[in-house]
């Protein structure tokens, strides 16, 4: 059982990492932990109590946004769920972060290289979840014969293509307004 001061913690560290959120998707992540603490009305110093730096912070903050798709994205690929499904689920989750996302593929040269680390391996997680789910279709004899690596790569391009470009596509949630028709046109690019 925990106690109330333990439970205290663990409420005021996901208040920073919600503020976090907010403030890297609004200002970036050259934003300072001054305008964290401020968002989440905390003082300064206790963003330091609960992340050591702001590298630190970071990596967190991608770590818990990771476990996020892991868990939509994991019972999808494990059980009988169509490829357009798994999809549409991984879209879901982009849109409920997609301010954050789109900061982060356009400003993940600048970050640190272990949070760099947890962009990779969140890409890692969403690879073979898919994987699993084209396995099934490929026994199916649904899939061209395609490396996986490029099916991969077209499915995260289109939607980075389409976040970095949104001007382009849509005045709001460039995912919510085109989901279907990006679900729809890879769905051609790569079944027989």
């Amino acid at each position: 059982m925990k106690t109330k001061r333990q439970i205290q913690k663990e409420a005021t560290r996901k208040l920073i990492l919600d503020a976090a959120y907010q403030v890297y998707a609004d200002e970036g992540f050259s934003a300072t932990t001054n305008q964290i603490a401020k968002a989440a009305n905390v003082s300064h110093g206790t963003i330091f109590v609960h992340f050591p730096t702001v590298d630190n912070l970071i990596s967190c903050l991608l770590e818990r946004f990771g476990s996020e798709i892991n868990e939509h994205l994991h019972l999808l690929s494990e059980k009988d769920e169509s490829l357009e499904t798994f999809l549409a689920a991984h879209i879901n989750v982009l849109i409920s972060y997609e301010d954050f996302y789109k900061r982060l593929i356009s400003e993940i040269n600048i970050l640190p290289q272990e949070a760099k680390y947890v962009f990779i391996n969140i890409q890692s997680v969403v690879s073979f979840h898919l994987n699993q789910v084209i396995e099934r279709d490929k026994e199916k004899k649904a899939i061209k014969e395609i490396p996986m690596h490029i099916i991969f790569n077209s499915w995260l391009g289109l939607i980075h293509y389409y976040l970095t470009n949104n001007y382009l596509f849509a005045a709001g949630s460039v995912l919510t307004d085109h989901k279907d028709e990006l679900i729809l046109n890879y769905i051609k690019l790569i079944r027989k």
